[in-house]
């Protein structure tokens, strides 16, 4: 690795050369030659009348970076020509708002090499205004030698001085966490607060090692205040903590008082570290020129701002914020309307993809439109509903299809190739009577998640079957651990309760049928069913596991070190725990052993999924115009790139769980992560959507609830609710027609 100069030596190196006094040479930072990620793209900005290009009332791409710009090594490379060899100042019109009260840092490249030391780990100091930032010191600005011709400048994202801090705080997040299911083990989760538990006595060096952590938070702390020059919401997170661990030094037979709050700092101590490590960063434009030149002015005026949001406010009149519009500028009598429920950024996303590609391969008109979901029912009985709805719950479709609001999309010709797309669970709910009322947009199915750093500690392995589940219970719970396997809360008017995942991946590894007879009866009462429903029960009247339970929050302290849920929770534990990043893993749920026929046993891994939809209405009167757009909005290509947008808006938490099984295999998991996913999907089977079938999560649930709270019997439970079940589905068929 050669070693940098410093300034000085750079200076001298290039003292013959003369400083040019050449017209200030502008790079405008959207025109970006090449990026590290394909979510560094250009930004509008409309906070300032002074950003260049500008507009009061139109979107315009001119600025970049911002909170996409934010994580360790990611670059953005722009190029720009010198007409004229010799020393050159450089300029920056920044904005550096989001990271509230710290410096964020950059390395800054020339020609692929870092000059001189200096632009190693370059500051921009916090302020909530755009600003000009001449690269230099308070006393003088630092001159580039810059040859005639083409030249490359490169910003890299770095921690600077904050990466061996955040290191610190790693540390004492592991020893504080380890300290916390220590005492968990003599307290359990939910201690007697006028009980003495004697921690002191019972865990070794107890004051010792919080003195210890008190102390390495404390000097982090002082550093954080040295490099930022001012204390913020990031010191505040770490006096909240001194402070308790300062009473748990005087006080420590009150430990357990305050044990809640404690795992609750912990995890406060998590969010530092996020804060930290995020380095964002917004640019308007770069400048090479005369270190004596007049700069342009980095704010307007007071008249001047005063009369630019004035234009903007009165341009607000002109937008209709429900209608995200349809393309101008195509003559074309084939239009299609398109409501969707999801959020504004995730319809914005889809507006652009369909301005950059859709219209103008087609020819077809999108009007698009933002609407609450439960906008679609009344709509549609009133003749005005759309021609497509997407975002739809897949119980949706089906539920339309019986009352003739929904086209029947097998009926095109190329339905069978489009299909291919999806694996055959994700289209098992859209089925009815032989037709198929919609594409699936996302499919989420069950895995297992589970804190390998525990695993280790507690010397446990993860469990294979759902016999070594129960084998490992004893293990957990004598270190008042606890398993998590998914309860839905029904408090309220629930409309639509969906089969219990747990219950329906249990029935299905055991050769289990939702209904039977054509779909006119349940088959929770058929082959092993019982047996299953009872197995299921035993989980939490036998071995204790909580009904309900923040499955989140006690992964990410440790109290709930193991558990079964939708692999999207990966996303949020991403962004929601970083404390605990590289500590997790996920993996196939457990399976049941059963015969292979040929004299052995395999093990079986069906689980079950939920997702979204998107279909065409009957009332549509172009039907081929709107096939052409679920075709479209399905397919590999747009789907990776509605995913990378997403990511790159919202971070990882906005991972998109798309059905697509080419686009899933494009999305920026890692290949050791898609692997188990992969094997997982290929287990998944669908749940079909029957008349009156909203009624089987339901019961299932009411039948489960009755074991839990009654202590009834399980089979005779599941026995008696199977014919309240039957009675809805015979009930729906009568009033459809359909026997």
């Amino acid at each position: 690795i050669k070693d940098l100069i410093d300034y000085d030596d750079y200076k001298s190196l290039h003292s013959d050369a003369e400083i040019v006094n050449e017209d200030i040479n502008f790079i405008q930072t959207e025109n970006q030659a090449y990026s590290s990620s394909p979510t560094l793209y250009p930004l509008n900005d409309r906070t300032s009348m002074q950003t260049i290009p500008n507009s009061a009332k139109l979107v315009k791409m001119n600025t970049i970076g911002g909170n996409n710009w934010r994580v360790a090594g990611d670059f953005i490379t722009w190029t720009f020509d010198v007409d004229k060899a010799g020393l050159y100042a450089m300029s920056f019109r920044v904005k550096q708002r989001l990271a509230t009260g710290m410096n964020v840092y950059r390395n800054i490249y020339i020609d692929e090499q870092i000059p001189f030391k200096e632009m190693k780990n370059y500051a921009f100091t916090y302020d909530n205004k755009w600003r000009i930032q001449t690269v230099g010191t308070k006393d003088e600005p630092y001159l580039f030698y810059l040859t005639e011709g083409r030249h490359t400048i490169k910003m890299e994202v770095s921690l600077g001085e904050y990466g061996a801090l955040i290191g610190q705080i790693q540390t004492s997040i592991d020893k504080l966490n380890k300290l916390y299911r220590e005492i968990l083990v003599y307290t359990g989760a939910e201690p007697d607060q006028y009980r003495d538990y004697q921690l002191e006595e019972r865990i070794d060096n107890l004051v010792g090692r919080i003195q210890a952590e008190r102390d390495n938070l404390a000097e982090i702390r002082e550093k954080i205040i040295e490099i930022s020059g001012s204390k913020s919401e990031k010191t505040g997170i770490l006096d909240t903590v001194i402070l308790q661990l300062d009473d748990f030094i005087d006080k420590p037979r009150e430990i357990h008082t305050q044990l809640l709050t404690f795992n609750s700092n912990i995890s406060s101590l998590g969010t530092l570290v996020l804060l930290l490590s995020a380095q964002p960063l917004e640019l308007d434009y770069i400048m090479f020129h005369n270190p004596n030149a007049t700069l342009p002015k980095s704010k307007e005026s007071l008249l001047g701002g005063l009369m630019f949001s004035i234009k903007a406010f009165a341009a607000t009149f002109n937008t209709d914020y429900s209608n995200l519009g349809e393309t101008g500028d195509f003559e074309t009598n084939r239009s299609v309307e398109v409501w969707l429920s999801i959020g504004r950024d995730q319809a914005n996303v889809l507006r652009k993809l369909i301005d950059e590609s859709f219209t103008p391969e087609t020819k077809i008109k999108i009007d698009l439109k933002l609407v609450n979901s439960s906008v679609l029912l009344p709509a549609t009985l009133s003749n005005v509903g759309p021609d497509v709805a997407m975002g739809l719950g897949n119980n949706i479709p089906v539920n339309y299809a019986m009352r003739s609001a929904v086209y029947d999309i097998s009926q095109f010709d190329d339905f069978e190739e489009v299909t291919k797309r999806f694996k055959d669970s994700a289209m098992v709910p859209f089925e009815f009577e032989g037709g198929y009322y919609a594409l699936p947009e996302q499919q989420v199915f069950l895995m297992m998640f589970y804190r390998t750093d525990i695993f280790e500690e507690l010397g446990l392995t993860v469990p294979n079957t759902w016999e070594d589940v129960i084998s490992m219970i004893p293990d957990l719970q004598k270190h008042n651990l606890e398993f998590y396997l998914p309860v839905p809360i029904t408090q309220g008017a629930v409309m639509n309760l969906p089969p219990n995942p747990i219950f329906s991946t249990l029935f299905y590894q055991n050769d289990g049928e939702f209904y039977i007879d054509g779909n006119r009866r349940s088959g929770f009462d058929q082959g092993k069913g019982p047996e299953v429903f009872e197995m299921w029960t035993q989980f939490y009247t036998d071995y204790s596991f909580p009904v309900q339970a923040d499955f989140l929050n006690r992964f990410r302290s440790g109290q709930m070190p193991i558990g079964i849920t939708y692999y999207n929770v990966y996303n949020t534990l991403s962004v929601f725990a970083p404390e605990i990043r590289g500590k997790w893993d996920f993996v196939m749920v457990p399976g049941t052993e059963v015969d292979d026929g040929q004299g052995g046993t395999t093990i079986r891994r069906d689980t079950v999924s939920t997702g979204t939809s998107i279909m065409i209405m009957n009332d549509c009167e172009d039907k081929d115009a709107a096939w052409e757009f679920l075709k479209w909005w399905t397919s590999t290509k747009v789907q990776v790139q509605f995913g990378r947008e997403m990511e790159g808006i919202l971070g990882a938490a906005a991972r998109y769980p798309t059905a697509n099984i080419q686009a899933m295999s494009e999305l920026p998991w890692t290949v050791t992560e898609y692997s188990k996913l992969e094997e997982q999907w290929d287990w998944v089977r669908g749940i079909p959507e029957v008349p009156g079938g909203y009624m089987t999560g339901r019961h299932l649930d009411n039948a489960f609830r009755l074991v839990y709270n009654e202590h009834t019997n399980p089979k005779e439970t599941i026995y008696d609710y199977v014919q309240i079940i039957d009675e809805e589905i015979s009930s729906k068929r009568n009033e459809f027609g359909l026997d």
